[in-house]
């Protein structure tokens, strides 16, 4: 399984990180290692003082794909949730300034909890889905698939002439503005179309 992650790809997360606007997908993986699943906690890792909260749709791939033309791409996945993409942002802005790739930052383990997945027919519209993520009550983000900067087909075609698509690949499709630290006890609960899908704790 692989878990292929979208950067930069809503306008307001871009300017909150001021970070020009991509000209195409950037796209980093996570191993499988980084899942938390069915509301486990996450352990904030010890070699980072500023671990961050950034949360995404979840794409779940459902059939074996190579070289998607966008208008077929809606065939490829079957699900949608959301998940966190982790980031220790302290080691990730070390590492940009060096010059060096970013990766530990993001992919380490347990930097990617994942909420439970509702079928993509309960979204008539997949240019204007919402989510929220709640951190102990107080709504922290809040997105619209319509402020994507590349929407999930062009996601799905760009990403398959690079990589296979396989059943139960996961894709990470960005996160809007509003990232920010999270500290031992919070509780971040996620909303997909208004419906709880993840809730869990910082420990």
């Amino acid at each position: 399984m692989k878990i292929i992650c979208v950067g930069l790809n809503y306008r307001k997360h871009a300017a909150e990180m001021k970070r020009p606007l991509p000209a195409e997908p950037m796209i980093f993986l996570k191993p499988d290692s980084a899942i938390l699943k069915k509301n486990k906690p996450f352990f904030i890792p010890d070699f980072s003082d500023d671990v961050q909260y950034e949360a995404e749709i979840v794409l779940r791939i459902s059939r074996l794909g190579k070289g998607i033309a966008p208008g077929y791409a809606e065939r490829y996945y079957d699900a949608l949730t959301v998940g966190i993409d982790f980031t220790a942002r302290d080691l990730q802005h070390k590492f940009s300034q060096a010059g060096h790739p970013w990766e530990l930052s993001k992919t380490f383990d347990g930097s990617a909890p994942l909420g439970t997945f509702l079928p993509k027919e309960r979204f008539s519209d997949p240019a204007a889905i919402t989510f929220t993520l709640e951190v102990n009550g107080e709504v922290r983000q809040e997105g619209s698939t319509s402020d994507l900067i590349f929407g999930f087909d062009s996601i799905i075609s760009y990403v398959s002439r690079y990589y296979t698509l396989k059943t139960g690949d996961l894709i990470f499709t960005g996160t809007p503005s509003g990232v920010g630290p999270v500290h031992k006890g919070d509780n971040l609960v996620a909303r997909l179309g208004g419906e709880t899908v993840l809730d869990f704790f910082a420990r």
